[in-house]
């Protein structure tokens, strides 16, 4: 029966013209490297690393338990991208493979084998798969469009840098001191414990306070991303705390790494309910308010200067970042792009959870905090979330990090193009070539749950991705923050050229001067 059930041969079909291969062949090639002479048919077309590339997508094995793939399947995202996917790939009878996908990923994933394409292919329950091709090519075009513009993007990003670096006078960071090291300050690490009565809400946060300080260390607020905690960013907490900061990581206890756990456990119904998007922001505003309060009852605090705010936050803390330094909501602009997701979701991730938003109640939440003097934005989401309209509405100092290899907030989608749209005379746009959407998050200390990434997803090198945001938001937040001028030179394309590393090359830029560049905006 369970023979019966199983995919045997997989169908290509483009208007009239239909091909196949069967599953047994594809089996063959992947565990023993045999090509058979169906499959030989096919393989005169690409060359040996392209073979060799699909053997590899057909037994690389993504650990996840069967109870972690269905959870996620059942979440609102993963149903949106199920219906899309099940446009492509369909049943025997030429119907939506949306059901039949979900039962061949969980099926999969129960194997000895685990979740493998190859075991998704054998667990399909129908004796074969259709690939509706004609569609399949249009979103293949939109991928290679998006990356081929990407790929330019990024290049004449990093060619703007070179020709503002060249424009500057000459300067020897060597003979300046680096930020990448440690600062000259000492620091204690609490654990405040905090409820918001009004909203129900309980949450942790540890703060950072650096000792023998002459004058009130100004705040500085690190927002986690989806999945994390406030551990995520220690290494980026405790470097700002060495040069005087009071550094403050509260963990959003709808949206962290205990929030995802609790999703693949089968305890949660999703990764973060919609809510999160005003929760986050209000988070870090009562957060500040104990903090001033803390500060005229407890001598501990009392050496903190609550109304010079930075805030600096990665993904959906990036998307926290930029709603408290002014962007607020676009409801507007989330209706015109989420009507028309469609196919945009499989390349674009982060649209899943930035057109959760408009399950809110359509109404004026005011999320921006005047405190928040400037704000650092780490692969954020922004583009129909806040869109043109909002992102204009910032007039706080602004520095938006990119890396070029992020599949969950793309480049240009997601940064480049909302760069484009600030106002601030004070904007600044890093890019990270080779990094993803993870590397720049911490490693796990030591007691710490932390949800496994793979290595190929965090991208190669994280440490030196780490190392340009400490020794980009030193200066950052000591120029606009604590109003020291000494360290302006720090934030040029110069200096990026300075410490960036040929693995993960560094460009930064004040704006996008090319004429050619922004095309891309239109």
């Amino acid at each position: 029966m369970r023979q019966a059930l199983t995919a045997e041969r997989i169908y290509a079909s483009y208007s009239v013209v239909e091909r196949s291969i069967s599953v047994a062949a594809l089996e063959k090639y992947a565990r023993e490297g045999i090509l058979d002479d169906e499959l030989a048919v096919y393989a005169q077309y690409v060359n040996p690393q392209q073979l060799a590339q699909l053997r590899r997508v057909l037994l690389t094995r993504i650990e996840l338990t069967p109870v972690a793939v269905a959870q996620f399947l059942y979440t609102p995202q993963g149903i949106i991208l199920l219906e899309r996917l099940g446009q492509i790939v369909q049943t025997e009878a030429r119907q939506p493979g949306f059901y039949a996908i979900r039962s061949a990923l969980i099926l999969a994933a129960a194997t000895p084998d685990g979740l493998t394409l190859l075991n998704v292919l054998r667990q399909f329950p129908t004796r074969s798969i259709r690939i509706d091709l004609a569609r399949s090519l249009r979103i293949a075009e939109q991928l290679e469009r998006l990356v081929n513009q990407t790929r330019q993007a990024i290049t004449l990003v990093q060619q703007d840098a070179v020709n503002a670096a060249n424009a500057q006078p000459p300067l020897d960071f060597r003979q300046l001191p680096d930020l990448r090291e440690r600062g000259p300050f000492s620091w204690n690490q609490q654990t405040l414990t905090l409820s918001d009565p009004r909203r129900d809400r309980r949450f942790l946060a540890d703060i950072y306070l650096p000792l023998n300080l002459e004058k009130p260390a100004p705040v500085i607020v690190i927002s986690h991303g989806l999945g994390s905690d406030r551990t995520s960013f220690i290494y980026l907490a405790t470097q700002l705390a060495s040069y005087g900061f009071a550094v403050v990581v509260p963990e959003h206890p709808g949206s962290n790494a205990e929030q995802l756990r609790s999703l693949l456990l089968g305890v949660a119904a999703e990764v973060a309910q919609p809510n999160e998007f005003i929760n986050r922001p209000l988070d870090v505003r009562y957060l500040l308010n104990e903090l001033e309060r803390l500060r005229l009852s407890d001598a501990r605090f009392r050496n903190i200067n609550v109304q010079q705010v930075g805030v600096i936050g990665q993904s959906f803390g990036g998307y926290t970042a930029l709603a408290l330094a002014g962007a607020p909501l676009n409801f507007e602009q989330l209706q015109q792009d989420c009507t028309r997701l469609q196919d945009s979701s499989l390349w674009n991730v982060s649209l899943l959870l930035q057109c959760r938003a408009l399950e809110l109640p359509i109404t004026g939440y005011v999320l921006r905090d005047p405190r928040v003097k400037a704000a650092i934005a780490i692969n954020p989401i922004t583009s129909s979330v806040f869109g043109e309209a909002s992102i204009r509405q910032i007039t706080v100092p602004v520095m938006i990090v990119s890396g070029s290899a992020d599949t969950i907030a793309p480049t240009l989608a997601e940064q480049i193009r909302p760069f484009s749209w600030l106002t601030s005379p004070d904007k600044y746009l890093a890019v990270i070539v080779g990094a993803t959407h993870f590397s720049t998050i911490g490693e796990p200390t030591p007691g710490s749950e932390p949800i496994a990434v793979p290595p190929q997803v965090i991208g190669p090198t994280p440490e030196v991705a780490r190392s340009y945001i400490s020794a980009l938001s030193v200066p950052f937040f000591q120029t606009y923050i604590n109003n020291l001028p000494q360290y302006r030179p720090y934030l040029s394309s110069a200096y990026a050229q300075a410490v960036s590393e040929t693995l993960l090359p560094l460009s930064l830029v004040r704006s996008l001067s090319s004429s050619e560049l922004r095309q891309f905006f239109r």
